[in-house]
């Protein structure tokens, strides 16, 4: 996905730094695979602020993709590449033999008419679901199940890419993670052959606050620039530092680099932490 600049025609243009879409081939989604979407600001059912500056944006329908792949042995091809507004990647429209349309994400090196398959025997090949027992080790891989069955969980935006690094005889596979953890998973999880598409997403430029309105982001206030009793960081004459060890959030929480994990069930599955040399 290549991105474009544009001439400085506003101060909005000057900055900003796009995808062309070139890859895209259809505007209008599927019809039968669209849902409505509630818009919630980032609250919580009792209505709370849960997460901070999000609200607005345009309106939009939820697009309901296969994470499962679960019709092995028959062939898919791709009908379509897509936009998807509720995600960094783009989607493939699929039509298997029997007519059926699904949506999957859209792998990077496949588009109109290549031919996809799943389950047990499939060729390591980009854009096929296979389970983790059968990838070579080194293979890179997305989509990736936490739990047989249960559909990909790991690895499913845009850019993203893990790798297979070892089988073990208990039943699990090492894999990388983009974070550079290396986890174990079960090798009867199924993952997908390849990268997520839409590689260059990381490096697009909004350029100015009205595309993130659009997008639904709210605007952000530094915590200098608040007061004593709003933020942590905020009070005194002139510009100051944060003035206390180590950032804060607005409620005095350790912020910016600290470690937040704190779910010991699942500490046996990681092979090496992310924060390791």
């Amino acid at each position: 996905m290549p991105l474009r600049g544009f001439k400085p025609t506003s101060e909005g243009r000057r900055a900003a730094v796009l995808p062309d879409y070139a890859e895209v081939t259809k505007e209008k989604p599927e019809k039968s695979l669209l849902r409505s979407m509630r818009k919630r600001g980032g609250r919580n059912n009792t209505g709370r602020v849960t997460t901070r500056h999000r609200g607005g944006g345009h309106r939009r329908r939820y697009r309901v993709i296969d994470f499962q792949r679960n019709r092995p042995g028959e062939f898919a091809t791709v009908v379509a590449i897509e936009y998807d507004p509720n995600r960094s990647a783009r989607l493939a429209l699929v039509q298997y033999e029997d007519g059926e349309k699904a949506y999957i994400i859209a792998p990077e090196g496949i588009g109109v008419g290549s031919r996809l398959t799943a389950g047990d025997g499939s060729p390591i090949e980009n854009g096929n679901a296979v389970a983790l027992s059968q990838v070579p080790t080194g293979t890179f891989i997305h989509n990736i199940e936490l739990r047989p069955g249960a559909g990909a969980r790991m690895c499913r935006s845009a850019g993203t890419v893990a790798q297979v690094m070892a089988h073990e005889d208990s039943g699990y596979s090492q894999i990388r993670l983009p974070s550079g953890e290396v986890r174990r998973v079960r090798s009867e999880c199924s993952c997908v052959i390849g990268q997520v598409g839409n590689i260059d997403h990381k490096n697009r430029k909004l350029g100015k606050a009205g595309r993130a309105r659009h997008l639904g982001l709210r605007p952000e206030v530094r915590g200098a620039a608040m007061s004593p009793r709003d933020h942590p960081h905020g009070g005194g004459e002139g510009r100051n530092g944060i003035g206390m060890p180590g950032p804060k959030t607005p409620w005095g929480k350790p912020a910016l680099g600290h470690r937040t994990r704190n779910n010991k069930a699942t500490d046996k599955y990681i092979v090496r932490r992310r924060y390791q040399k």
